[in-house]
């Protein structure tokens, strides 16, 4: 038995995760052969509930260790370990979870491990299908990776526009946006913009970040005495992530 336990604290989060997924479609397709209840007190119910609990505790432990998306993750987990959600709730819920899974949190282990070169990663970019935004992610990323803390920053500055951009085209709303001369604003008028539209609202973590990313891609842009360190990218870093996939998510583009 104390072997086990060892066992479960080395296995991989996103690997033992995913796997506690799966099982619990497997529960809900048994419990619906048997027409057994999952808010009731049967085995199915009992043994979804079992999973629930470790699910959770797994995904304590990822959360603490990466910058994704938690708040998306753990509704994920939610619809897919819930007693009341129907089929196809959960079946889509699940295909969602374990893509992300396998992408963007496939780095993220019980070890706390995640890829040191991107600032952002292109996985999530990649889902998107558009080559512009990989594009940029890509420039990014490859600043970061090779020291150029600038221009990394000035690259974040430019994907944090698209993302926003993006999002109010999505909701067509787009001309919130516009200038007289119906060009888009700058970066700051974009952050003012975003924080004050109640088309959707944005997490706390976005407001908290996106004056931190707005402030630290404006000095890396136009300081002329100022240099970005790596520590003042590392600071930002899941800031990014938080505030660029959050613009992506109300583009639609994820």
């Amino acid at each position: 038995m104390g072997k086990r336990k060892r066992q479960t604290k080395t296995c991989d989060g996103p690997k033992a995760l995913a796997a506690l997924v799966q099982k619990a479609l497997d529960v809900a397709k048994k419990a619906k052969r048997f027409r057994a209840g999952l808010q009731g007190d049967n085995f199915y119910a009992n043994k979804l509930v079992e999973l629930r609990v470790d699910a959770t505790n797994i995904f304590r432990k990822l959360a603490t260790d990466t910058a994704g998306d938690t708040a998306t993750m753990a509704g994920l987990i939610d619809k897919v370990f819930s007693a009341v959600v129907n089929s196809k709730e959960r079946l889509a819920a699940s295909r969602d979870l374990c893509f992300a899974l396998q992408t963007s949190w496939a780095k993220s282990g019980t070890d706390g491990n995640v890829n040191s070169d991107e600032l952002f990663p292109l996985a999530v970019i990649t889902r998107c299908h558009r080559g512009y935004l990989d594009s940029i992610a890509r420039q990014m990323n490859g600043c970061f990776s090779s020291g150029w803390y600038d221009a990394a920053a000035v690259m974040m500055r430019r994907l944090l526009e698209v993302s926003i951009i993006e999002a109010f085209e999505a909701k067509k709303i787009a001309e919130r946006i516009k200038a007289p001369d119906g060009n888009y604003v700058q970066l700051s008028d974009l952050i003012r913009h975003a924080l004050a539209e109640k088309t959707w609202t944005l997490s706390r973590n976005s407001q908290k970040f996106l004056p931190q990313l707005r402030d630290v891609g404006h000095m890396s842009a136009h300081g002329r005495y100022y240099h970005s360190t790596q520590s003042d990218i590392e600071k930002i870093r899941s800031g990014c992530r938080v505030v660029i996939e959050e613009f992506l998510r109300h583009a639609e583009l994820l």
